[in-house]
């Protein structure tokens, strides 16, 4: 399969009409379109302390990031802000764990969560964040020995999400941050 170019990627993305950017469609779109690597270097930025949110494009439909992580580096436990989020990953190889909540109580800023399901990506395989069980966490386990680049689509993009804590069985909202727009580091990071 021919892999195209992460501008591309975005262009034909666009041309989706809003009726069918629904979850399967763009699910089998990303499977149908695997992404040139090479044609995603001026969006890779890496830090040792952290994984990276490297901004390629955003409108008020979706927004898409490459997201860089180093071997070892892990999200935390979080939703998508009850948007839908389809990923695929272009290089190395990341397992996502899905969470169940089973308790909640937000006066109390209480939640239990159980695992449920795990995936593997890689290899520009597509996946999608399911709104009937939006809570996951991303990892790039140590055993897997290899940094690994995401990419990630957002429909409707936000700015804030939900980031839950298993050791305390609490969870808070939390604003979201971009190491690089566009090709450019943001004012104040130091990678």
């Amino acid at each position: 399969m021919n892999r195209i170019p992460v501008k591309q990627l975005v262009t034909e993305l666009c041309t989706i009409p809003d009726a069918e950017f629904e979850c399967q469609n763009v699910y089998d779109f990303l499977g149908r379109h695997p992404v040139d690597v090479d044609s995603m270097q001026p969006y890779l930025f890496w830090s040792e302390k952290c994984y990276t949110r490297n901004l390629i494009y955003r409108d008020d439909r979706y927004e898409m990031m490459a997201i860089c992580w180093g071997s070892g580096q892990v999200s935390r436990v979080h939703d998508h802000a009850e948007q839908r989020c389809w990923m695929t990953v272009p290089i190395g190889k990341l397992r996502g764990q899905n969470f169940a909540v089973v308790e909640k109580d937000e006066g109390r800023g209480f939640c239990k969560l159980v695992e449920t399901d795990t995936f593997d990506l890689s290899d520009c395989l597509a996946a999608k964040v399911e709104l009937e069980e939006p809570v996951h966490q991303i990892l790039n386990l140590t055993e897997f020995a290899e940094p690994a680049v995401s990419i990630h689509i957002y429909s409707k993009p936000y700015d804030r999400c939900i980031s839950f804590c298993r050791d305390t069985d609490t969870f808070k909202e939390v604003p979201l941050f971009y190491t690089s727009v566009d090709g450019m580091l943001c004012k104040g990071v130091t990678l």
